[in-house]
């Protein structure tokens, strides 16, 4: 325990997960945090939720409290304990001093389980019938690894049967018993032990990696939903692609998204030095490391998938493929995955969209503004940069820079493309309100006249009100069209002359020309 403070733990937990333990216990009972809010307060991470286990039976535990939820038949009762309530402060010998209205009260959700004994697991998920217990021994055996297997009480006693402090000192996930045994009671955790590896950095002990090599088969027993949840835990951690590849490696891959596994050894010769397989999980990494969202993740991951089906050698023996249309096959695909795996439409969607559209950018020289106006129409304005980091994930996935030139011609092609041009739209007054309220007929005097107004107000922004150009376009009117329409025409030379130095501007910024 040297290398880890466990003093200071109590200080870390939120007082209205503090009101349940100390109300259980005033109650007569015994009563613990558990699982994986004790591991994170360990290794100084913030836990997501906090659970309980007491030796109280859940109609008991329901009576302590003004607030539950029991909805399960595994006896977990779920606590709602008013975020800084005048009851619980007031247990805490505080005050109060200001009245809270019921409407406004959030609420901190604590789940509270009784000691639990666990029969067999048929379905190897859930357990055929659970039984309370009146030892804290019985409920942690049942936990799946060590890490997850410490129960710390109101005082800061913290319980450790299988050494897991040994354990997170060493940073190594070990499961609480045999292995064999928690993967056939429950087969969700083997995909959970990839994906606390990957969250904590931790390392799988040799004889957890060999139980999942010889227990693969059995996530096909639990429901695609779940599966999901855990592949997603995975693949938004700081290091997805090694989560992917423990995956393979271990023989779930192959159960849960086998189209990736075709790309292994799919050789792409050209600008790729990496095989399919390789590419994706290189371009995966570096959407991870860039923080970016799991969409991006997962069109990273998927932006090449269909490579494999659409491979064709350009001449025999000499190693050289063509991969045309691969973008739509991919899309295609990606679409099916996500459609099995019960991801949310919106989800779905927009990594189609990604994928479908990566292969766009490709030749500065060819590609035109307009054709970059018409990809961010198909995409949509609020994607369009989630396409362009795919196309990053992309050629770092070819061990290229990140963003050199050609990349950056794009980012500036698009920020262009995406200006609001300078135009007699930004105008306080525009065509209608001057035919219904200055009595201006349509016809060219008004096309003079509002941008003879855009001049005076790109000098002077104070001057864009209603009231002050009505009065300019009363003596505008009263010119001639000679001299409205050189003015006009001044007024249009002065836009102009101000977009290209927007756009100059632009392109300094990206460092193009």
């Amino acid at each position: 325990m040297a290398s880890i403070e466990l003093k200071n733990l109590i200080s870390k937990i939120p007082k209205e997960v503090s009101y349940v333990t100390k109300t259980l216990e005033k109650g007569g009972f015994e009563a613990y945090l558990v699982g994986g809010c004790v591991r994170d307060l360990i290794i100084d991470k913030k836990p997501k939720d906090w659970d309980i286990t007491t030796n109280a039976k859940p109609e008991q535990i329901m009576g302590l409290f003004e607030k539950t939820i029991y909805e399960n038949k595994f006896g977990t009762v779920i606590v709602c304990v008013p975020h800084l309530s005048a009851k619980v402060l007031a247990s805490e010998g505080e005050t109060q001093d200001e009245v809270v209205s019921p409407e406004t009260i959030s609420y901190e959700m604590v789940e509270v389980t009784p000691y639990r004994i666990e029969a067999k697991y048929s379905d190897f998920r859930h357990p055929d019938e659970v039984s309370f217990s009146t030892k804290l021994e019985d409920d942690l055996k049942r936990r799946d690894f060590t890490v997850n297997a410490l129960a710390l009480d109101s005082k800061g006693h913290l319980v450790d049967m299988f050494e897991s402090i040994k354990d997170i000192e060493n940073k190594v996930l070990r499961t609480v018993g045999k292995a064999d045994d928690r993967f056939q009671e429950d087969a969700l955790r083997m995909l959970r032990a990839i994906r606390f590896s990957v969250q904590l950095d931790f390392s799988v002990s040799h004889e957890t990696i060999d139980s999942i090599f010889r227990n693969s088969d059995l996530i096909k027993n639990i429901s695609l939903e779940r599966i999901r949840d855990e592949f997603v835990k995975i693949i938004n951690s700081p290091n997805p692609a090694i989560g992917v590849e423990m995956l393979q490696r271990l023989g779930l891959l192959k159960n849960i998204i086998p189209e990736l596994e075709d790309g292994v050894g799919c050789e792409q010769s050209g600008e790729h030095i990496y095989d399919v397989w390789n590419h994706l999980l290189h371009a995966l990494q570096h959407a991870a490391d860039k923080d970016w969202s799991l969409e991006v993740r997962l069109a990273a991951l998927f932006h090449d998938i269909g490579k494999p089906k659409s491979r064709r050698e350009v001449s025999s023996g000499k190693k050289k493929y063509t991969f045309y249309g691969h973008e739509v096959i991919s899309s295609k695909m990606s679409k099916k995955i996500m459609e099995r795996l019960k991801f949310l439409k919106k989800e779905i969607e927009l990594v189609d969209k990604l994928v479908r559209n990566h292969m766009f950018f490709s030749d500065t020289e060819l590609i035109t503004l307009s054709a970059v106006r018409r990809i961010i129409t198909k995409v949509g304005s609020e994607n369009i940069w989630s396409l362009m980091n795919v196309r990053e994930c992309d050629r770092v996935g070819m061990k290229k820079k990140e963003a050199p030139y050609r990349l950056r011609k794009y980012f500036a092609m698009i920020e262009e493309a995406l200006h609001d041009p300078i135009s007699v739209g930004a105008l306080k007054i525009d065509g209608e309100f001057m035919m219904k309220e200055l009595g201006i007929k349509p016809g060219p005097r008004m096309g003079w006249i509002l941008h003879a107004l855009l001049e005076e107000v790109l000098d002077d922004a104070t001057k864009n009100t209603k009231e002050h150009l009505s009065e300019l376009v009363k003596s505008l009117n009263m010119l001639s069209d000679n001299e409205l329409r050189i003015l006009g025409e001044r007024g249009k030379e002065k836009k102009e002359e101000l977009e290209e130095k927007e756009v100059e501007k632009l392109h300094t910024k990206h460092g193009v020309r």
